[in-house]
């Protein structure tokens, strides 16, 4: 597939506020080093946020408190926006899957 090395960003109405520098695909995810940008910090809480929902179990308020993330941010490939994406960052590092085509609903 070819994205190690690639370079993805995360905007906020087309500010960047960090970029994702591909380290490892394994199928549906993609992961790698997190540079972020002094902006991230207004988000950052939200992806604190998540994370201590998922490790708590906690699914339903996950889906609640990631719907901030995908309404608000945008993440763009080297090809350009992507569709719809699942993203986690955490300190230095972020992982994510994505899609062309907006997931389906289960």
């Amino acid at each position: 597939m070819g994205f190690e090395g690639q370079a993805w960003r995360l905007e906020r109405d087309r500010v960047l506020l960090g970029e994702i520098m591909i380290e490892d695909a394994d199928f549906p995810w993609l992961s790698g080093r997190f540079v972020p940008e002094p902006v991230f910090a207004e988000v950052e809480p939200w992806f604190a946020e998540t994370l201590a929902l998922i490790e708590a179990e906690r699914y339903e308020e996950f889906d609640d408190a990631y719907d901030r993330i995908a309404q608000a941010l945008t993440l763009v490939a080297p090809s350009g926006p992507v569709a719809e994406f699942l993203l986690h960052i955490q300190g230095g590092q972020a992982w994510f899957r994505w899609s062309d085509e907006p997931f389906e609903e289960s």
